[in-house]
C-alpha cells in the first residue's frame, strides 16, 4: 500500500506542467497580445531586437525599439504622423507571470500613466 500510495505521488508530480516564467531575454522577441487595464482596448505586436510592429483596429504601426534594461524599453514611431507620434513612449515591466508580464507606460515628459499586461502567444 505504501509503495502505491509513492507511486501514485510521484506520478501526479510528473504529470503537474511546470510553466516557467519568461526570462528578460525571451521578452525581446516574438507576438505579444497587449491589453491595457481596465480595458477592452488590445493590440498584437510582433518585435524583434531593433524593430516592433503593432496591429490595433486594422492599422499597422512600425516602431523602433530600443532597451535601456532588461525591463524598460523605448519605443521611436518610425513614420511619425503627429506631434504626439514623435515623442518616444516608455515602458517599464513591472513583473513576470507565466507567458505574459506587467507593464507601465507613459510618453517621455507625460505624467500619465497607462498600465497593462502583454502575453507572448509567439
Amino acid at each position: 500500500m505504501r509503495i502505491l500510495f509513492i507511486l501514485l505521488t510521484t506520478i501526479f508530480f510528473l504529470s503537474c506542467k511546470n510553466e516557467k516564467p519568461l526570462t528578460p531575454q525571451e521578452l525581446k522577441t516574438g507576438t505579444f497580445k497587449t491589453t491595457l487595464n481596465n480595458s477592452d482596448v488590445s493590440s498584437v505586436a510582433t518585435r524583434n531586437d531593433s524593430i516592433q510592429v503593432e496591429t490595433y483596429n486594422n492599422k499597422k504601426d512600425t516602431f523602433y525599439i530600443s532597451w535601456k534594461s532588461d525591463f524598460e524599453y523605448i519605443l521611436k514611431q518610425k513614420h511619425p504622423k503627429t506631434s504626439l507620434d514623435s515623442i518616444d513612449f516608455v515602458v517599464k515591466i513591472t513583473g513576470i507571470h507565466g507567458n505574459s508580464y506587467t507593464f507601465k507606460a507613459h510618453y517621455k515628459g507625460n505624467k500619465y500613466v497607462q498600465k497593462g499586461t502583454a502575453t507572448k502567444i509567439k
